[in-house]
């Protein structure tokens, strides 16, 4: 049985500044739904795994970056629900203490260079063409399962709001929201952060996977690229924990809540707003860059 309780509150979030421009701004809290398999990473990855039961495979195999939420999501989720795993690490063969908690779940670890990290496809086939219950998990989870999954988080929202915002790695989460507005035929105008640089290709993706849906593309706040962050981004992300005991992360939802915060400050909303923020979880990347906070 593959079932993960769905326990994502949503609370406001009160600042000076959104009673000074007349919003409110409210957070839906996705990385308490799990520990580790948190936030979008349950919702991408649940028909993912029911896919892998009907077709009765045993053994997912996926990739990751060394600091990957995606792969220690994947690693736990393998042990909860009874596969073996094995991660794809892009890069040198390195130690971490997300690496760690992968290990300690479960997950076999192999390490490719980067130039080989592109062909994901060709790296199963090399490790595990000759294993019949291997199952291919790409990068993220990405894919039309998993925006199947993220499409659920609409059907949970219980009162309305003018916009929703959520930050974007390979678009399957934004797209799998997008499409659960219009398929209730919400009001509700879609945002998107994307968190890399040159991300028009990214639009190109949300747009094909929600079947060319209306939605608003932030470009600018990707703050250098994935992965890539500032004094000013880490001091928001400080500020914001330290006042309202959220933890964010610098890739991901450290980007979409500042963002929305200087969308308000330059007056892009109409008062009384309701804004709706999507916490993707993944906060373990804060240990990623730890060393760069400055106290």
């Amino acid at each position: 049985m593959i079932d993960l309780p769905i326990y994502s509150p949503i609370e406001e979030i009160f600042n000076p500044l959104f009673s000074s421009k007349g919003v409110q701004l409210f957070i839906k809290r996705d990385d308490m739904i799990h520990p580790f398999i948190s936030g979008n990473k349950w919702r991408k990855l649940k028909y993912i795994l029911l896919e892998a039961k009907k077709l009765q495979k045993k053994h997912l195999v996926t990739f990751g970056g060394a600091h990957s939420n995606h792969l220690l999501a994947a690693a736990c989720a393998a042990a909860k629900f009874g596969f073996s795993c094995t991660g794809i690490v892009r890069g040198e063969n390195v130690e971490n203490e997300t690496l760690l908690l992968c290990r300690l779940f479960g997950m076999h670890l192999i390490f490719e260079d980067r130039e080989s990290y592109r062909d994901k496809p060709a790296l199963f086939k090399k490790h595990f063409n000759n294993d019949p219950e291997a199952f291919f998990i790409d990068e993220g989870g990405s894919g039309p399962f998993a925006a199947t999954g993220c499409s659920e988080l609409i059907d949970e929202l219980t009162e309305p709001y003018d916009h929703l915002f959520c930050a974007a790695g390979t678009g399957t989460t934004a797209a799998g929201i997008l499409s659960g507005i219009n398929r209730k035929s919400m009001a509700t105008k879609m945002h998107v952060i994307p968190v890399l640089k040159g991300s028009d290709f990214l639009k190109q993706e949300i747009e094909n996977l929600s079947n060319g849906a209306s939605f608003e593309f932030h470009s600018e706040y990707h703050f250098g690229g994935y992965a890539k962050t500032s004094d000013e981004l880490l001091n928001f992300i400080k500020d914001f924990t330290s006042s309202t005991g959220i933890l964010i992360d610098p890739v991901y939802t450290g980007k979409l809540l500042y963002s929305i915060y200087d969308l308000i400050s330059k007056d892009y909303f109409v008062r009384e707003s309701r804004i709706l923020a999507v916490h993707t979880g993944g906060i373990t990347g804060v240990l990623g860059m730890a060393d760069r906070f400055k106290f």
